[in-house]
């Protein structure tokens, strides 16, 4: 598949549609490749840096004093040393700023790759309520009642008592959500190997990660719409469209039975590639340490430009058998910025080239309820894989409540959706073989052709 890597603006969640957020670039001098994009948000001064593997103490110090820069933090995840990598990523601050630093740092012979901390944003036959009165469409099939024949299909598989499992396990790469909400309890994780004893149990780095991990704010409260303000409503949102519980109230995901782990990045104002970093590789030493079959992370989010350590991280979830779903881009209209063939949206437009065998990214377009191509979705014939069902999508909000919200942010879990219903149907299936399945079961719809790679838009009915 051929993605094309090009750059793009940040994507944030407004009211009920994913819309571009303004541009907070740091006045500083340009220079780098990446200042001739259009504006970005980055965390400013800091830089990210890849040495060479067997560089020096005193060659490092060198290149940092070159680029007046000073060490803020040394990421070393496990998964990176299970990967092989001792070396990691040293995050700087410096004050010439951030292009200025990066094309000193870039022009050294030690230093692998120095990018930017970009940040993202977001991109944002059951009985239960939202169900039955006709709001739930994009579960609906065209035999079912309800009945649409644009959605996902999903109520097709459950009248197959195909509802999913608790074995198989989703990733959410978001804002925290909400585990105690009544539609999310039930398929909520909770750590059998790391109880809350303030003690890191297992080893992984995180003590008390009962939850997940929330890399935001570093700590263990993944969940903070009750403590920091009115939180954690996207990734709330996106975690009831992949596995809300069938009930018989409020709404119901593409899975009954599954188990979703919080990986929050998310803040008030973002997250930054670094946060993102270590989400992504959580995730991957979670199946490697413990053996959970984790399946997919759902990645509802946008910003920035290319960054080298956040594919690698991609990267190394491939390798484990880990998908990386993510949604293509929220341009606003019909014009060159949508097509991601032409101006990348990142992390949709990433290539995964894991063990060298397939492509663990599924990039995601938004329709609509009458199958047209949502007005605000980045489409791309060679880099945006399939569409789903992401305009007016109702689905669990913190406090216990429900809400509609459109953008490629609510299309992209009803993929992971598919990801997770396809793997309970077809225990041991590789993470190549549930995207196959995932692209190859797309129905051709007229809006998408020669928009998306498929041509075609979700369908989980034989799954």
């Amino acid at each position: 598949m051929n993605r094309k890597l090009f750059v793009l603006a940040p994507l944030a969640l407004a009211a009920c549609v994913d819309t571009q957020a303004p541009m907070m670039p740091d006045a500083e001098p340009t220079g780098a490749s990446f200042a001739a994009a259009p504006a970005q948000d980055f965390v400013p001064g800091e830089v990210i840096v890849k040495f060479r593997a067997g560089t020096s103490a005193e060659a490092r110090g060198a290149a940092l004093q070159h680029a007046n820069a000073a060490v803020r933090e040394r990421i070393v995840t496990n998964a990176m040393r299970g990967a092989g990598d001792r070396e990691g990523l040293t995050v700087v601050h410096s004050g010439l700023g951030t292009a200025a630093a990066i094309g000193r740092l870039r022009g050294n012979p030690n230093v692998e790759y120095a990018e930017p901390n970009w940040i993202y944003t977001h991109n944002v036959v059951s009985t239960d309520t939202y169900f039955t009165n006709g709001s739930l469409w994009g579960m609906y099939g065209d035999l079912g009642s309800p009945a649409n024949q644009y959605g996902s299909q999903a109520s097709e598989a459950w009248a197959l008592n195909h509802t999913g499992s608790k074995s198989v396990y989703v990733g959410i790469i978001d804002e925290g959500y909400q585990f105690s909400h009544p539609d999310l309890d039930a398929n909520a994780w909770l750590n059998p190997f790391d109880p809350a004893d303030g003690v890191d149990n297992d080893g992984n780095g995180y003590i008390d990660d009962t939850r997940g991990w929330d890399f935001a704010n570093k700590d263990n409260s993944v969940y903070d719409g009750g403590t920091r303000g009115s939180q954690d409503t996207h990734g709330t949102h996106v975690a009831g469209t992949i596995g809300a519980e069938s009930n018989g109230t409020g709404v119901v995901g593409v899975n009954w039975n599954v188990t979703m782990i919080s990986g929050k990045f998310l803040g008030r104002r973002g997250g930054s590639t670094t946060d993102a970093i270590l989400a992504v590789d959580y995730f991957t030493d979670l199946k490697k340490r413990h053996g959970l079959n984790i399946v997919a992370t759902n990645n509802s989010w946008g910003g920035g430009g290319f960054s080298q350590a956040l594919l690698d991280a991609i990267n190394r979830g491939g390798n484990a058998g880990i998908l990386f779903i993510a949604a293509a881009g929220n341009g606003g209209s019909d014009q060159v910025g949508d097509n991601n063939d032409a101006v990348a949206s990142y992390p949709s437009n990433y290539t995964c080239t894991a063990n060298g065998s397939y492509d663990c990214v599924i990039a995601v377009a938004s329709i609509t309820s009458t199958g047209a191509r949502s007005s605000f979705s980045n489409y791309g014939a060679n880099t945006v894989d399939i569409g789903a069902p992401g305009s007016g999508i109702y689905s669990s909000l913190p406090f216990n409540t429900y809400g509609s919200y459109s953008g490629t942010s609510m299309a992209t879990p009803h993929v992971t959706g598919g990801a997770a219903l396809y793997s309970a149907s077809n225990p041991g299936a590789t993470a190549a073989q549930i995207r196959n399945a995932l692209l190859s079961s797309a129905t051709p719809t007229a809006s998408l052709s020669g928009k998306t790679v498929t041509g075609g838009r979700l369908n989980v009915s034989g799954f």
